[in-house]
């Protein structure tokens, strides 16, 4: 086994190459990188069955490591080991994942044991290994009446943008009536359809506009790193529009 680890904490670098050493008997050789700028050239330059990422990491976040790792070898084996556990990260890995690639996603704060057994599900016995209240955010994220399907996932991203309804519709190929319907399923989805938003003395008491990119923000459906890379994407779609 060829095992490659990219990790910005030099503490948690340190107990990740122990608890692996100590875990995986086949380990033939075994790469420690800092970043995820580093962990991609180290990559394309040797041959990895097996990746451990940190998704929060300079330069580079996981996420785009791991989306590049697959693109060139997509049955990598590849365990997230993170903090975090926001809609915006566990959407951004499952858009990426091929399909038959073997993959884990395990909490920083996951006991050792814990850690253990996830090295040893995905690594040597080939299985998808994911923490509890992550599979939770999945399911909720997957659940049609509960979580924001793909077309109200991109409206709240347009919309976190700060794009106008015709700018929605131009950017993703519909008509502003589109573009519109797909902004009122959002809106109900979150609970700000018209009869939801409370209504005191001086009218309504929240704009359903920017009170979505608040509970987007707050609910983690997206977060800071998930907008830095939209607003890239949103660069790219200006430049070819104009």
């Amino acid at each position: 086994m060829r095992l490659l680890i990219a990790e910005d904490d030099k503490l948690h670098r340190s107990f990740l190459e122990g608890v692996a050493r100590d875990t995986l008997p086949d380990l033939d050789d075994l790469t420690i990188t800092s970043d995820g700028e580093d962990a991609i050239a180290a990559f394309n330059t040797s041959d990895y069955d097996s990746v451990v990422l940190d998704l929060q990491m300079p330069k580079v976040t996981g996420v785009e490591v791991a989306k590049s790792i697959w693109a060139k070898k997509p049955h990598t084996k590849i365990l997230f080991w993170s903090n975090y556990t926001e809609e915006a990260y566990i959407r951004g890995i499952t858009k990426i994942v091929p399909g038959a690639a073997v993959y884990g996603y395990i909490l920083k704060s996951a006991p050792e044991e814990q850690l253990k057994l996830a090295l040893q599900g995905v690594f040597i016995a080939e299985q998808c290994v994911i923490d509890r209240e992550v599979r939770g955010v999945q399911q909720r994220a997957g659940d049609r009446l509960s979580g924001l399907s793909e077309l109200e996932y991109e409206a709240l991203i347009d919309l976190c943008l700060g794009l106008t309804d015709k700018a929605m519709a131009a950017r993703r190929g519909v008509s502003l009536r589109g573009a519109q319907s797909r902004l009122q399923h959002l809106y109900q989805k979150l609970g700000l359809d018209k009869g939801d938003i409370p209504i005191g003395e001086w009218g309504p008491s929240f704009n359903s506009r920017t009170r979505a990119i608040s509970l987007a923000l707050t609910l983690g459906i997206l977060n800071a790193d998930a907008l830095r890379r939209e607003e890239e994407n949103l660069k790219v779609w200006l430049s070819k529009a104009n």
